[in-house]
């Protein structure tokens, strides 16, 4: 019998920033990747995992990426350098189609720059491979075929068998990173490339400025287990204590949703 061949991972890491302080720390999607990469290490005995940070690494920013490789213990990560607003997806695409890993894994949005979700898109299209979105679990991954649930609205699960080589963006609904180790994350050497950086000419044109708090959505449902899930799923609209005008004039419903959108908070 031959020995089955070895699973290669590359987890894609990006530099986070905390909402309210506005400090560097690791970003809670890649980690979330991170995560299901070594859910999947510790079912294959063959399966190998690498960090890869394509970018820019300053001593505000060291702190924050070594905490990616003490999450798993790993002696070392990948880090492609690159100037300050390239473009990484050339990079990252070469780097892969060199690498040719069996899976990747990143996630669904960075929360430094641009922070659009395309690269996963981007690499998928420049490598030829499949992509998966808004990934919830890998369930199991088997004669090149990954078996996942991809995350729908309303806690609903979706699975889907896909065919590796692929790369797959990590949704919110996977499960929570663990923690860091400090030790292991401070002993961590970052294998670091110099590579030619490609200006990000279209970013570059950008006129930047800063976000703006989002209204209130209302009714938000958050699902936790499988049945919750299937409780929002399958729940329908109820009424609660609202009112229903009729005949009324155009002043007095607008005043009535005024107040409404008040109350919920949606305006301020």
């Amino acid at each position: 019998m031959q020995p089955d061949k070895a699973l290669d991972m590359c987890v894609l890491v990006s530099l986070g920033r905390h909402p309210l302080t506005g400090r560097p720390r690791r970003a809670d999607h890649d980690a979330r990747g991170v995560e299901l990469a070594l859910g999947v290490e510790s079912q294959h005995a063959n399966a190998r995992l690498e960090l890869v940070h394509a970018g820019s690494c300053s001593t505000d920013s060291e702190t924050a990426l070594r905490s990616y490789p003490g999450m798993a213990s790993l002696p070392s990560m990948t880090l492609l350098e690159q100037e300050e607003g390239a473009n990484v997806i050339p990079v990252l695409g070469d780097y892969l189609a060199q690498r040719e890993p069996q899976l990747v894994l990143a996630g669904c949005r960075a929360e430094c720059g641009e922070g659009s979700g395309l690269l996963p898109y981007a690499l998928a299209e420049r490598l030829g491979w499949p992509v998966v979105n808004n990934l919830a679990a890998i369930e199991h991954i088997e004669n090149g075929v990954a078996t996942v649930l991809q995350a729908l609205p309303r806690g609903q699960r979706k699975r889907l068998q896909v065919r590796l080589p692929a790369i797959m963006s990590v949704d919110s609904a996977a499960p929570a990173p663990r923690q860091s180790a400090f030790g292991p994350a401070r002993r961590a050497q970052f294998d670091a490339q110099a590579l030619a950086s490609e200006p990000d000419t279209e970013l570059a044109q950008w006129s930047l400025s800063a976000a703006r708090k989002r209204p209130k959505r209302l009714k938000i449902v958050k699902a936790t287990s499988a049945r919750e899930r299937f409780k929002a799923a399958a729940a329908k609209a109820e009424g609660g204590s609202g009112q229903v005008l009729d005949g009324v004039s155009a002043d007095q419903g607008a005043d009535a949703i005024l107040k409404l959108l008040n109350e919920e908070g949606v305006l301020r």
